[in-house]
């Protein structure tokens, strides 16, 4: 099973100004776009609940699995969205034996972060918009870090927007 994580951030690294952030408008037309892609053809994205109250709502024509310490306060909707509090391993062996070949990984940074401790992140895709937010959440919290990266691809989106595609190495 294939695990990209895929983020947007801003010039200086932020992925949000803070835990309270609820709103993507920050976000340009050209990442939204590659990022509706990307997730359609993965056909699942695992994010955290308060990413997921970013967005309020399911997102269409794939599966939105939606980490959380109580899933049983929400309510599933069967085929596109579904809440779970699975350790990382074990929901993407899950998906895997539901047919799936590739998850997008969507944050926070806690949800970022265990993934990476737990060695799943293959790639990493990151959008670079032209904002710098001088503070806010990093894409990881707290861990100590020395993983290298190999450049897969670079994609000009316009708008002074970059698309980075990185292999994580292990």
């Amino acid at each position: 099973m294939k695990v990209t994580l895929m983020m947007v951030m801003t010039a200086d690294g932020f992925i949000a100004k803070n835990s309270n952030q609820t709103s993507t408008d920050w976000t340009s037309s050209a990442d939204k776009q590659i990022f509706i892609e990307r997730t359609k053809e993965a056909g699942v994205i695992i994010m955290g609940l308060n990413t997921y109250k970013t967005i309020n709502k399911p997102l269409p024509g794939r599966l939105n699995i939606i980490l959380t310490k109580e899933p049983e306060l929400e309510t599933n909707i069967p085929n596109q969205l579904e809440y779970t509090n699975k350790p990382p391993q074990e929901l993407i062996e899950s998906l895997g034996q539901r047919g799936y070949k590739e998850v997008i990984l969507g944050g926070g940074t806690t949800i970022n972060s265990l993934f990476l401790q737990a060695g799943l992140i293959n790639e990493i895709q990151i959008t670079i918009e032209p904002l710098l937010f001088g503070g806010g959440l990093t894409l990881f919290r707290d861990l100590d870090l020395n993983l290298k990266l190999e450049l897969l691809e670079i994609k000009d989106l316009g708008q002074n927007v970059v698309n980075l595609r990185y292999k994580v190495l292990q």
